[in-house]
């Protein structure tokens, strides 16, 4: 199977509609349906490649619909005729594996019968056992989850057609490279592969030479625009980082900020030493339970959390639209790395802030990126106040829970017209509903939280009686 990349696409195409494809027509009614009109260069470049059956090695930027490109690919294979596992998506972490899960399954909304089974760590097996007695259509997942139910017999992928490897440079290299090898020799060598990516590096294309058939490279919006995001990148003392840090969120007060940390104990300290100083901190990193993951995230996506201190790997697949900024409390030591983290912000067409921060002893990292960029960086020293005052942006909502969610029926609409009705609460009081298998989480003004809990607490939702409770 030994082959390198016999095409390469380079650039953004003309702007294209999904119409122009030979999609089926239940997957243009979705897309329709979505709101989607025109593709973007990834999809406009991939999709046709990919309909086509061809393998494909894809990099565009974060948010640039590399999802929604592999996703109509995949689906247009789908016989749900067929009761087997037909396509597998490997990607490294729960939040990147529900989030592709989300979207595939929006985008097969109007197909009949199809099904979607998720497959992540640290969470346990036993509902993902239920699900795979009757075989899913696609399943989604984390390849060390994926793994253990394939050595446990528990999953067969002899009628595989498609393979993605999504984030494909964190897959094939470090802690994912072997349980995706291992993985990849129980699939079937007719399948069509397919990795996608922000970025690349030659261990990725190793791997696709031994993986791939005659694969077409596509490269689309790699390099965040300038003007889209601000970028600054600032020489600090070594011994006041976490004074560089809280200085520059009080001075640029950012609506969110995610930070970046290298390792897990760097984002609890950071985390910490924020909280202390004032800030509406939470941190992401491996050393939480998923139910607490889900809540930090649910918090900082609802606006009850100004600033999200997390690791590299926590931090992929995050979908945050709105992110206002970035900072890297230290550059990576992976020039790609930082691609990663600046993509964050800025999505969409929306305006964005980057900030780096670094010492003279990790000069050499600045190098790196100017090397991986193909371009010169402007640094400054941060002038940095002897004493300053600490002026964190406060957050003006509160996140409450309830338990109550999909199971039990609840939906977004009976808790607006819950907390609108019977709790008497404005509508402009209510912020962003989250809703998941068991609970329900709703951001509400702060100068109302206590009311609204009140008043929850005292009626029913739906003509039930429901557990209502602030999350710290």
């Amino acid at each position: 199977m030994e082959s390198k990349p016999s095409d390469a696409v380079a650039n953004p195409a003309v702007a294209a509609p999904f119409s122009s494809l030979p999609l089926r027509a239940e997957l243009l009614q979705a897309v329709e349906s979505l709101g989607f009109v025109e593709m973007t260069p990834i999809q406009a470049q991939s999709l046709p490649v990919l309909l086509a059956g061809r393998d494909v090695i894809g990099q565009a930027r974060t948010g640039s619909g590399k999802t929604a490109a592999y996703g109509l690919g995949l689906l247009s294979r789908i016989d749900p005729a067929l009761s087997s596992v037909q396509a597998l998506v490997l990607c490294p972490t729960r939040e990147l594996a529900d989030q592709i899960s989300k979207e595939i399954r929006r985008l097969a909304r109007c197909l009949p019968n199809i099904k979607i089974t998720q497959l992540s760590g640290g969470i346990s097996q036993r509902p993902q056992l239920a699900s795979l007695e009757h075989e899913p259509h696609i399943i989604v997942g984390m390849a060390g989850r994926v793994l253990e139910h394939l050595q446990q017999g528990t999953l067969k992928l002899d009628g595989l057609r498609v393979l993605v490897l999504d984030e494909a440079d964190r897959m094939l290299d470090g802690d994912f490279e072997e349980a995706s090898r291992a993985i990849v020799a129980h699939t079937p060598a007719s399948r069509q592969t397919l990795f996608f990516s922000a970025t690349y590096n030659e261990v990725v294309r190793d791997f696709s030479a031994t993986l791939q058939r005659d694969p077409v490279e596509i490269t689309v919006d790699t390099v965040t625009s300038p003007a889209q995001v601000e970028q600054q990148f600032y020489e600090v003392d070594a011994l006041r980082r976490i004074d560089a840090l809280a200085f520059v969120l009080s001075q640029r007060k950012p609506e969110s900020a995610l930070v970046f940390c290298h390792t897990r104990r760097d984002a609890q300290d950071v985390q910490q030493q924020l909280a202390k100083r004032g800030f509406a901190v939470l941190g992401l990193h491996g050393d939480i339970e998923q139910r607490e993951r889900d809540e930090v995230l649910v918090r900082f996506h609802n606006g009850s959390c100004r600033v999200l201190v997390a690791t590299d790997v926590a931090a992929r697949g995050l979908d945050i639209p709105d992110l206002a900024a970035v900072i890297s409390y230290e550059l990576p030591a992976d020039a790609d790395a930082h691609t990663h983290r600046v993509g964050r912000t800025g999505r969409a067409g929306r305006s964005g802030l980057a900030v780096h921060l670094f010492t003279h002893r990790e000069r050499a990292r600045v190098t790196a990126i100017e090397e991986n960029l193909g371009l010169k960086i402007d640094t400054k020293k941060l002038a940095l106040p002897a004493r300053f005052t600490d002026a964190p942006v406060p957050a003006t909502r509160v996140t409450i829970c309830i338990d109550g969610g999909r199971r039990d029926k609840l939906r977004p609409g009976d808790l607006l017209g819950a907390l609108t009705g019977a709790a008497g609460l404005p509508s402009e009081a209510v912020g962003k509903i989250s809703t998941f298998d068991t609970r329900t989480y709703v951001a509400i003004d702060k100068k109302v939280a206590a009311l609204a809990i009140q008043r929850l607490r005292a009626n029913k939702i739906k003509g039930k009686n429901f557990r209502v409770r602030p999350i710290d």
